[in-house]
């Protein structure tokens, strides 16, 4: 596949390529000099945002790479669309084969469903703050209220209704289990307090299910934190996961 209308220029003291495929908007970081193996942080949401760890593993060498897949909520079409980023990233662009996908609160839908679905592409699956649940983020049915807009366009893009919503099979939540056979590694961050996306609804959900059953996971929760800021400020716990994870895939 050709990326079209590709536009170089400089990002932060960096070359940044911004592309589109297939009519979606794409960006690449490019480092100094790159790792070996060429790794790249993957953001499936937020280009930018709360960017501590994206920073930290981009002076190390990582790439960083994004492709705008907005308001699609991780559902099906959008996990195809990732599939043909991650193909030409890996093929065109020639970057490793095991990226670390990043996936901040609605992040986290696109992240675990491409990743039960293509585990073998996938080295560290880092979810902050993630939405695991639609019915509790958007769809308001737990701790967090409502956010109107949101759930409409979900619904739309899976096909339900206020009514079978509750009943739906296709969340995160609900495919922890084969994230646990596929023995993908997992960094979670998370605020105790989250208001937006709560925890207790969400993640820990994963971290207790994977942490039980002896999954590979590290969780760091941030006891007074709510929904904002994500990451660490000082991300040099989920970098050395991140890198370490990387050099024991690629031996």
């Amino acid at each position: 596949m050709n990326a079209e209308e590709v536009k170089v220029s400089e990002w932060e003291g960096y070359q940044r390529k911004d592309f589109k495929l297939d009519g979606h908007e794409c960006i690449l970081v490019i480092p100094k000099e790159a790792h070996p193996g060429k790794p790249w942080v993957w953001r499936a949401e937020f280009f930018g945002a709360f960017d501590y760890a994206d920073r930290a593993l981009l002076e190390e060498g990582w790439h960083i790479a994004y492709m705008m897949i907005s308001d699609m909520y991780g559902c099906p079409e959008s996990i195809e669309l990732m599939e043909m980023f991650y193909k030409y990233i890996t093929e065109t662009e020639g970057l490793s084969k095991k990226a670390d996908l990043f996936g901040f609160s609605r992040g986290g839908l696109y992240s675990v469903n491409y990743t039960v679905k293509n585990p073998e592409t996938i080295s560290t699956l880092y979810l902050d703050a993630p939405v695991m649940n639609v019915t509790s983020w958007p769809g308001g049915y737990g701790a967090s209220e409502r956010y109107p807009k949101e759930w409409e366009e979900c619904k739309a893009v899976y096909h339900l209704t206020d009514e079978n919503a509750l009943e739906f099979k296709g969340n995160p939540l609900n495919k922890m289990d084969q994230l646990l056979k596929a023995g993908i590694r997992i960094m979670l961050v998370a605020g105790a307090v989250d208001s937006v996306v709560p925890y207790k609804e969400n993640g820990a959900n994963l971290a207790e299910y994977y942490q039980k059953n002896g999954g590979q996971i590290k969780v760091i929760v941030k006891p007074d934190c709510d929904h904002h800021p994500h990451s660490l400020e000082d991300p040099a716990p989920i970098v050395e996961y991140i890198m370490k994870n990387f050099e024991e895939v690629e031996k």
